[in-house]
C-alpha cells in the first residue's frame, strides 16, 4: 500500500469532549495500521499538557488506537513488567496531520500481575456534567469498561502477555521500516 503510514513519525492530539485541546505528543512512530487499528510506539516523547506543562515520557509504549472502539491502550514496558494505562475515549482517527481522539475521563490502570484500578471516577461524573455527556455515551463508556475489565482479566487484546514485547521487538528489528509482523 503506498500510502502506508507504517514508518512515519506522526503527532498524537487528545482533545475533551468540547473540543479543546487535553494533551498532545510530539511524536511517535506507526508500525501497523489496518482498518479497525493504529499500533503506535513511542519512547522518550514530549508531551505538552493544556496548561501549557511540558514533560518526557519515560519509557518505551506500545499504544493500541482502534478506530471503532471507545479506547485506547498505553503499554509501558519497564524493568519490572508491562503497565497498561486505558483511556476510556473516542475512536482514534487520523486525519494527515495526527492521531486524534477525544478523553473522556475514565481509565483503568492494569499491573504486570494483571490487577487493576479504575481511576478518575470523581473527574468523569465532574466532565459528564459540565460537559453533558448523553446516556448513550455514558452506557457506552461503562459498557467499554467492563470489556476491558474482563479482557484484563483473561489477557486478551493487547493485554495478551506478548502484545507490548512482540511488537517493541518489532519495532526494535525495523518492523516500522514499511513491513508488518
Amino acid at each position: 500500500m503506498s500510502d502506508s503510514l507504517v514508518g512515519k513519525e506522526l503527532l498524537i492530539h487528545c482533545y475533551k469532549h468540547d473540543g479543546k485541546p487535553h494533551r498532545t505528543w510530539d511524536k511517535c512512530v506507526v508500525l501497523e495500521e489496518t482498518k479497525r487499528h493504529f499500533i503506535v510506539i513511542n519512547d522518550h516523547t514530549l508531551v505538552t499538557e493544556s496548561n501549557g506543562r511540558k514533560w518526557m515520557t519515560r519509557e518505551p509504549a506500545i499504544c493500541y488506537f482502534p478506530k471503532d472502539r471507545w479506547y485506547n491502550v498505553i503499554c509501558m514496558i519497564r524493568k519490572t513488567g508491562v503497565y497498561y494505562y486505558v483511556n476510556i475515549a473516542s475512536p482514534t482517527l487520523y486525519d494527515g496531520e495526527a492521531l486524534k481522539y477525544i478523553d473522556y475521563d475514565l481509565d483503568l490502570k492494569v499491573y504486570p500481575d494483571y490487577r487493576y484500578k479504575v481511576l478518575d471516577e470523581g473527574e468523569y461524573a465532574a466532565h459528564r456534567k459540565l460537559y453533558g455527556y448523553s446516556d448513550d455515551l455514558d452506557r457506552i463508556f461503562h459498557q467499554q469498561l467492563d470489556i476491558l475489565i474482563e479482557e484484563a482479566r483473561n489477557m486478551t487484546g493487547a493485554f495478551r502477555p506478548d502484545f507490548a514485547l512482540k511488537w517493541y521487538e518489532a519495532y526494535r528489528n525495523g518492523v516500522h521500516k514499511n513491513d508488518e509482523i
